[in-house]
């Protein structure tokens, strides 16, 4: 429901889905303890639980997808050092500028194919020891790619990234934060993307739907490290089992039915594509459909405000490009409100 009772479809992104009953009655019922002492049980079971998903010696209950990126930043690299990423990362796009204000890094952007990186463009951006040279520090690869409209990056694709690092003697860091959309979507488990990392956020507030959290993932050495950073960072948290609990009842029982989310985004793109004068921008692989309105004569912002006032909730990508993220707080009937309101909008304007 959205304000004053009026029902809201809110495809805005899939962080704004609610608890449900059964987050919300683990929250309840968590065993506690204090978790900078590490004595929370809940917590430590979640971290054991993430970590063997993922296939590392250990995991980090961290309160954000961008804490759990720039803790992976702060223990990788030195000040002074520059990372790797995509043009369009997460990390680099979204995150304030982070890297740079807290780790003292620079970006070094390297442009992508749908979000991937390619390896041979990967070792050429990997400076030689030049003093006139920083450091190349880390490569961050983002699996599911936002910006690349929820796109998968192959396998295949993280793996000749990762062994071009490994040659180079540079480590991989993943923003795994829809990680499992790749991982339902492909059916390949997350501890073989995560294979091809040193270390690996994931979302667990997305489409798994808990109310708070991410989860990094690596070696024992590098958890501890990062325990201090996430310290330092003001993130080490007291009774956190009380948020823990949801996190994990997420990433154990919300997993599979993230299949639901790709089926509504494909349902919804294969609706709009028949209307005249708006287009899909990506290839709907998972969760987000990115929908171009220039065909309209409308701008994202004004075919964005004509949505509000039909109580459906969008975000702008661009000049002319709106993004719609299903999850699990929005219904296939849903879908097709949004798609008639689409058809009204155009039928008005024509």
């Amino acid at each position: 429901m959205g304000m004053g009772g009026i029902y809201v479809i809110d495809v805005r992104s899939d962080t704004v889905t609610k608890p449900t009953e059964e987050m919300r009655k683990a929250a309840y019922e968590a065993e506690v303890g204090d978790d900078v002492y590490r004595e929370d049980p809940t917590v430590n079971r979640l971290e054991e639980k993430a970590a063997e998903i993922l296939g590392k010696e250990a995991a980090l209950f961290v309160t954000s997808g961008v804490q759990g990126n720039q803790i992976a930043v702060l223990t990788h690299c030195r000040p002074g050092n520059e990372i790797l990423l995509e043009e369009n990362s997460h990390l680099f796009y979204y995150e304030g500028g982070a890297i740079s204000a807290f780790a003292g890094v620079q970006p070094r952007t390297i442009r992508g194919n749908k979000g991937s990186l390619n390896a041979k463009d990967v070792e050429m951006a990997i400076r030689g020891d030049d003093i006139h040279f920083p450091e190349t520090g880390l490569i961050c690869i983002e699996n599911t790619h936002n910006r690349a409209g929820g796109a998968i990056i192959p396998i295949e694709n993280m793996k000749s990234v990762y062994e071009v690092a490994r040659q180079c003697g540079v480590p991989v860091h993943l923003d795994g934060a829809r990680l499992f959309n790749a991982v339902v979507a492909t059916g390949i488990p997350a501890s073989e993307y995560a294979k091809y990392t040193d270390t690996v956020q994931v979302c667990l507030s997305k489409g798994l739907g808990a109310p708070v959290g991410s989860v990094i993932a690596g070696s024992r050495d590098f958890i501890e490290r990062a325990r201090k950073w996430r310290k330092r960072l003001g993130g080490g948290l007291r009774q956190s089992g009380i948020i823990a609990a949801p996190a994990l009842y997420a990433l154990t029982n919300m997993v599979e039915r993230l299949s639901e989310d790709h089926e509504k985004a494909k349902y919804l793109a294969a609706g709009i594509s028949t209307i005249d004068g708006l287009s899909i921008e990506n290839d709907v692989e998972t969760n987000i459909i990115v929908v171009g309105t220039k065909g309209l004569g409308l701008t994202a912002n004004q075919l964005l405000e004509k949505l509000k006032e039909r109580d459906i909730l969008a975000v702008s990508f661009g000049t002319y490009s709106i993004r719609f993220v299903t999850h699990y707080d929005v219904s296939m009937s849903d879908m097709d409100v949004v798609i008639q309101a689409l058809k009204e909008i155009r039928n008005e304007i024509k």
